[in-house]
């Protein structure tokens, strides 16, 4: 179906701009659908680091609950 293709796309899309050293990302839908691929692209370090900078600015975790970094 139309959806399966679509996350499919992504997928390779994702994965190939990986290999090439780069990044995929999208400026709508990136907590979305990149999420799943954060630790592909960076390290546990790097992850850590991104949850306490959103835990230090957003500690009620309102702002875009559930995206880009899962606390």
């Amino acid at each position: 179906d139309e959806v399966a293709r679509c996350e499919a796309f992504i997928d390779r899309l994702v994965k190939r701009a990986l290999a090439m050293e780069g990044t995929c990302t999208g400026e709508h839908g990136v907590g979305q659908k990149k999420m799943k691929y954060l630790t592909i692209e960076h390290s546990p370090a790097a992850l850590a680091t991104m949850r306490l900078i959103k835990r230090a600015l957003d500690p009620q975790n309102i702002l875009n609950p559930g995206k880009i970094i899962a606390l």
